[in-house]
């Protein structure tokens, strides 16, 4: 794991290696695991993410305490708002993986489940926007995943040490990053984004309804 976003991109640049084959050599060199393996791996867990968006836009998915359900399914159906229909979509969907971890339904934590609606959201719709294949949205969350463990390492992904600008803050950092590589950044610009990203988040608490894991999560 890199400790810092500069020592990502340093080791990028010193192996003559792409963002994505980097994350993957150090997690090769970590885990034992092949390349292969590990990106069959990343392949599930963007089905899981798949699974869990199209599930919660059925609108039939409840929490058990009722505070949520059936959101992202009106959003989504309603049609665009003032930002357009690409900015409802993609808001749908991460509403739609909340609800559907809320009704203790299958999801991917990442980098927590209180903010496991965000890099579906955004990389699911980037990838469809972009028209890009399963292979790059797999190189995508590898970036991300290298991100997160940054920010793992120098911080918290933990909302209860370091509020929700830990959760979805971070979350908005992975998303940044793996859509600003799949749309052609350069790896400078990859960093930029990840920075303006946690930025815009600072500052964010963790004061949940109830406790629960569901409202403003």
């Amino acid at each position: 794991m890199h400790k810092s976003i500069a020592a990502l991109l340093e080791s990028a640049r010193e192996s003559d290696r792409s963002l994505p084959e980097t994350v993957l050599a150090d997690e090769v060199a970590e885990s034992g695991r092949s390349g292969e393996e590990i990106r069959q791996r990343v392949r599930k867990t963007l089905r899981v993410m798949r699974n869990a968006v199209d599930e919660g836009l059925k609108g039939d998915v409840r929490s058990p305490s009722g505070l949520t359900g059936g959101r992202a399914a009106r959003l989504f159906a309603d049609g665009p708002r003032l930002m357009g229909d690409r900015v409802t979509s993609i808001l749908s969907r991460a509403i739609a993986t909340l609800e559907v971890n809320a009704a203790m339904g299958l999801i991917v934590a990442a980098p927590t489940a209180g903010a496991a609606g965000v890099l579906p959201a955004i990389l699911i719709s980037a990838g469809e926007i972009l028209d890009e294949d399963e292979d790059r949205l797999v190189d995508a969350m590898l970036v991300a995943g290298g991100v997160g463990g940054v920010i793992a390492h120098r911080a918290s992904l933990a909302g209860a040490a370091g509020g929700c600008q830990a959760e979805t803050g971070s979350a908005a950092a992975m998303g940044a990053a793996g859509v600003t590589w799949l749309a052609g950044g350069t790896d400078d610009q990859v960093a930029t984004a990840v920075a303006l990203s946690l930025q815009g988040m600072l500052g964010l608490i963790c004061d949940p309804i109830g406790g629960l894991v569901e409202i403003p999560c």
